[in-house]
Parts: C-alpha cells; structure tokens; sequence
C-alpha cells in the first residue's frame, strides 16, 4: 500500500470504529449485554489493525 492508500485506509476504519463504539452504547442503553461484549472484542480488533496501519504509514 502506499501513503494514500493507508491513510483511507486509516480514516475508514476510523469512522467504522466510532460507528461501531455508537452501537455499543445503544445495545448498553437497551440492555444486550451478551452482544455488548462481542461488540468490544470487534473494537479490539479494529483497535490492532489501526496499529498495524499507522505502524505500516510511519515507516513509510
């Protein structure tokens, strides 16, 4: 990938993240808490993959 590239890769998974963080508190709110907890182990994931992005961008 190159720079442009990684940076929408970052700014997608970004905005997925805050999506994603906005359901969590809906689901909380509503009383889901089993797919509360499924939900955070998916921020988890994005969490790492935009380390590896911004890792992948600063050694560029």
């Amino acid at each position: 990938m190159n720079k442009q590239e990684l940076e929408y890769a970052i700014a997608e998974l970004k905005m997925d993240y805050v999506s994603h963080q906005g359901d969590i508190e809906k689901l909380e709110m509503t009383g889901h808490a089993g797919k509360v907890e499924k939900a955070e182990l998916r921020l988890e994931k994005m969490e790492r993959q935009l380390a590896e992005l911004n890792q992948k961008l600063a050694d560029l």
